[in-house]
């Protein structure tokens, strides 16, 4: 469900915090995001895109975003077929 992928962002996101030995004043100031949206990110699990990227980058997680949307969408067998015919021919 959508919440329990916010929330396990959020708590990897206060671990990542910690192992750093950053408070959250300190990441607020890093990252440009805001004391209170950090507070709310940790607490709430409520954050826009662009300060959750602040904050990947403040903690050194920015290519964790390369994996986001990058996985085809196959919707039965035949797609993955094709997508593999297409593969063997473009090389």
């Amino acid at each position: 469900m959508p919440g329990d992928v916010a929330t396990a962002v959020a708590d990897r996101m206060v671990a990542r915090r910690k192992e750093h030995k950053l408070s959250q004043a300190e990441l607020a100031q890093k990252s440009g995001v805001s004391l209170g949206s950090l507070r709310r990110f940790e607490q709430h699990h409520e954050i826009s895109l662009t300060g959750l990227i602040g904050i990947a980058f403040a903690l050194g997680c920015e290519n964790d975003f390369d994996a986001l949307f990058s996985q085809p969408y196959y919707a039965n067998i035949d797609d993955v077929i094709a997508a593999r015919k297409r593969a063997r021919k473009e090389i």
